[in-house]
């Protein structure tokens, strides 16, 4: 079945890019906790609604004529917003409804000591963030099978693209080149996670999948080969011992694995952007690393 209506809890930075992506003959709306984001909404052809964890009658209304469900907000002390807010809508007053995303993060699987992890290893989260993000899984699956309704959960590695990226770091000073022995993360361009939830929605595909791309990496390479692509110098080698961080940003360190995305290519999806090298190149190419809009390159520094 062609999506034809697809809604979106959450239209964050990812969400967005599942609105700018939408196939010729969809239509997306989505929420945001404040009307000031409105307008930025509607730029990424996404119809806003307000939600703060309250359904209103306006959401309700849209819900239900949805055909396609995405959830991007992440779960809390009290448990998954939109299901603790939404579970008698979808189970009964949902008629059109034809398949569920959840956007979750790799951070589930916890440290693996650097080893590769696909879908079928063991989930042993770290973060009570991670924790909690595994219980919404097992929730929004559990409901899947209550309804029948497939529900595909992409476990998201990190976040890039334009407006969150090395080359924004480095024009702002606030690029890092910390150096950890051995230690590599996972990256996904946002493009490729609104390509591998379209082909999964406009599929009716459900499952687990790993929404990562080929190249597990030493975060400090992606500094320095966005800093080459710049001409400027990339920042000092920090080693990680001394480093002055954030707990949180901390926290990340403790956690090592490689990626595999094996499963959402086996289901037929392509990435865009196999590895950071790509992407970069194709951003700086289109001088759109900044918001996604073409502009006159950086000078060097």
């Amino acid at each position: 079945m062609t999506v034809t209506k697809l809604f979106i809890f959450g239209a964050g930075y990812s969400g967005k890019a599942v609105g700018r992506a939408k196939p010729e003959g969809a239509s997306v709306a989505g929420t945001t906790r404040s009307a000031e984001k409105f307008h930025a909404l509607r730029q990424a052809g996404i119809e806003p609604f307000a939600f703060d964890g309250a359904l209103t009658e306006e959401v309700a209304k849209e819900l239900a004529e949805t055909t396609h469900l995405l959830i991007s907000i992440a779960p809390d002390e009290a448990g998954d917003p939109v299901l603790n807010a939404t579970r008698e809508v979808i189970t009964k007053a949902m008629p059109n409804l034809r398949w569920i995303g959840y956007l979750s993060t790799v951070g589930v699987y916890g440290d693996h000591g650097g080893a590769w992890v696909d879908e079928t290893g063991e989930c042993k989260p770290v973060s009570r963030r991670s924790v909690m993000r595994l219980k919404a899984e097992q929730e929004w699956l559990e409901l899947g099978r209550e309804t029948g309704l497939p529900v595909a959960i992409l476990r998201l590695s990190g976040i890039y693209g334009p407006g969150r990226n090395a080359f924004v770091n480095l024009e702002n000073g606030t690029a890092k080149r910390l150096i950890k022995p051995d230690q590599v993360f996972n990256r996904i361009h946002g493009e490729d996670i609104a390509g591998a939830v379209w082909h999964l929605a406009e599929r009716n595909l459900g499952g687990v999948f790993n929404v990562t791309d080929d190249m597990p990496a030493p975060p400090q390479d992606v500094v320095t080969y966005a800093a080459g692509l710049m001409n400027v110098e990339p920042p000092a080698e920090i080693p990680f011992e001394t480093a002055q961080l954030s707990p949180m940003a901390r926290s990340f360190y403790g956690e090592n694995k490689r990626v595999s995305n094996a499963a959402i290519k086996a289901a037929g999806y392509r990435f865009r952007y196999p590895d950071y090298r790509a992407a970069f190149d194709a951003m700086w190419a289109a001088r759109n690393w900044k918001d996604g809009e073409a502009r006159s390159p950086m000078k060097p520094r």
